[in-house]
């Protein structure tokens, strides 16, 4: 499946797409209309729940912090099941006086140190995604690109899509995110954040090849009270059997 394939233009939205169609390490690919992942959908106008609905979504997992959450452009459908689970954890202001302050977390560089701190939020997100009703599950932050990269590297990464294939999601993004800062009359975030890691030495690109390189996603996630028949029920979801 195309990349043009995977785009979905729910109106109201401008970063979602569908984690389908994607590389797995033994020759297959990932499962289209089982998990997506997008920028808030409280900016939905009424014909993108209808959209979102009509794609087969039935559960979504909201990521965003309770001060980020407010009204809906457009009421949502009773069918549609909302859970939200804070991935921040804002509370713990020793990890966040440090990440929050600079370009440093709107890049993958924070994931690792993220997952290290509070692996079991994470793993409650990877448990709501595996357990939710039938029907496809869209999660969100609010651009789609940050906290919803880390928890679709996570769920990739158990299904064993290529780090490379990972990566190129996450870029997906930074052409994505264009109109979004342009509609709210903001200056485009992605050429700085560039910048940033190129002073860094590094890309986008290759933190999150390294980090996956280097992190037993599974275990960290098994460790942290994710239970093996979880797993299954992600792999479940998102690969072809």
């Amino acid at each position: 499946m195309s990349t043009f394939d995977r785009s979905l233009s729910w109106a109201g939205s401008f970063n979602a797409r569908d984690l389908g169609g994607l590389p797995t390490d033994d020759g297959g690919v990932t499962r289209r209309g089982a998990i997506v992942r997008s920028d808030s959908l409280a900016r939905l106008e009424s014909r993108g729940w209808e959209e979102l609905r009509a794609y087969g979504i039935r559960t979504v997992v909201d990521l965003r912090n309770e001060n980020e959450i407010g009204a809906d452009v457009a009421a949502r459908s009773g069918s549609i099941e909302t859970v939200n689970i804070p991935l921040d954890v804002t509370e713990d202001r020793e990890f966040w006086d440090v990440w929050e302050n600079g370009p440093q977390f709107a890049t993958p560089l924070y994931y690792r140190p993220h997952l290290e701190r509070f692996p079991e939020r994470s793993a409650e997100v990877v448990r709501a995604i595996a357990l939710a009703r039938p029907g496809g599950v869209v999660f969100h932050c609010q651009g789609g690109r940050d906290r919803a990269g880390q928890v679709a590297m996570l769920l990739l990464a158990l299904v064993g899509v290529e780090s490379e294939a990972i990566a190129s999601d996450y870029a997906l993004s930074d052409k994505r995110l264009g109109p979004l800062y342009m509609s709210r009359g903001e200056e485009d975030q992605g050429p700085a954040i560039a910048g940033f890691l190129r002073d860094q030495g590094t890309t986008a690109t290759e933190v999150i090849v390294e980090t996956l390189a280097t992190l037993d996603v599974e275990g960290t996630l098994l460790e942290a009270g994710l239970k093996e028949r979880e797993v299954a029920a992600v792999r479940g979801r998102l690969i072809y059997w």
